[in-house]
């Protein structure tokens, strides 16, 4: 796959379609690879007219890593937060917003279409913010504002996601799914044997934990984007599941009620979902008529 030096650091991408197509970048969440986009549903937009661009975020997958950072201790951070202190971070979500538009820039895309989902949406809604010129359309996938008085989830499921993963392979695999088992909704079945494949190929490409603490810590230490998101002018597609037990569904409502006229399509039984199966046939649905009204 390409690679790219953008916002001073390298980026790994891959893009699927016609270059002609309406460009649209795909931001993954935290601690994803690009490859939990499913090449399937990547090709399957592509065929509805983009030219979809997939890449790692920093400090996951083939992009650049900041060993030199370290690995914050997430206790000693909490606390910290809790306190009211403020904690200094290798990176924000600025940076990887960033990162994403130097990636365009590389492309030689002006404008795109930005579709993130959980961390990934929160990305998007920074580069609207940051960047709005460089903006076509907004699609905001089971994310939220950065809003600290909206609901958090509860402690167990914070506690899987941050428990350290096993480090051998197989144990890992299975440690990954029961991940992904707690944070899927009940709506939709988990496709167990994809996701043990997909989780197969994600160590296999890059097994690298510690990039998802730092990448949690800009999360941990975002702004509350919702003044700034009043200011959106492109048209926005905010997408949640009732049932996301990871950002809960109150998350979604608050960014579409953030961003003047954005729509909101609320999927119920969905969670956390990843982009597979289930309820993503009828996203790619609603991406792909949101992309084409917002290109008229």
């Amino acid at each position: 796959m390409p690679r790219v030096t953008a916002n001073g650091i390298q980026i790994e991408y891959e893009t699927f379609g016609d270059p002609s197509g309406r460009p649209l970048l795909l931001i993954i969440g935290l601690g994803g690879q690009m490859i939990h986009w499913d090449a399937d549903l990547c090709r399957d937009l592509a065929e509805r007219g983009h030219y979809v661009i997939r890449f790692d975020n920093r400090d996951a997958g083939l992009s650049t890593k900041f060993d030199e950072a370290g690995v914050p201790n997430l206790i000693e951070t909490f606390g910290k937060i809790m306190q009211g202190e403020k904690i200094a971070t290798p990176y924000t979500l600025d940076d990887m917003a960033d990162d994403a538009v130097g990636l365009l820039d590389a492309l030689g895309i002006r404008k795109a279409h930005i579709c993130g989902m959980s961390m990934g949406g929160m990305i998007a809604q920074t580069i609207v913010i940051r960047h709005p010129s460089r903006v076509r359309s907004l699609v905001s996938i089971y994310s939220t504002t950065g809003n600290p008085q909206l609901p958090q989830p509860k402690p167990e499921v914070i506690g899987k996601l941050i428990a350290p993963p096993p480090r051998e392979r197989e144990a890992n695999i299975e440690h990954m799914l029961g991940v992904f088992k707690t944070i899927a909704g009940p709506g939709f079945p988990l496709d167990e044997k994809w996701t043990r494949r997909m989780m197969a190929e994600s160590y296999d490409r890059c097994f690298y934990p510690q990039g998802m603490v730092r990448q949690l810590l800009a999360i941990l230490t975002q702004v509350n984007r919702g003044p700034f998101l009043a200011a959106v002018t492109a048209p926005a597609l905010v997408i949640h599941g009732t049932d996301d037990p990871l950002v809960l569904v109150e998350g979604g409502r608050d960014t579409a009620k953030a961003i003047p006229e954005a729509q909101l399509m609320l999927i119920n039984g969905m969670g956390h979902d990843l982009p597979h199966g289930g309820a993503w046939p009828q996203i790619v649905e609603a991406v792909s008529a949101h992309t084409q009204k917002a290109t008229v």
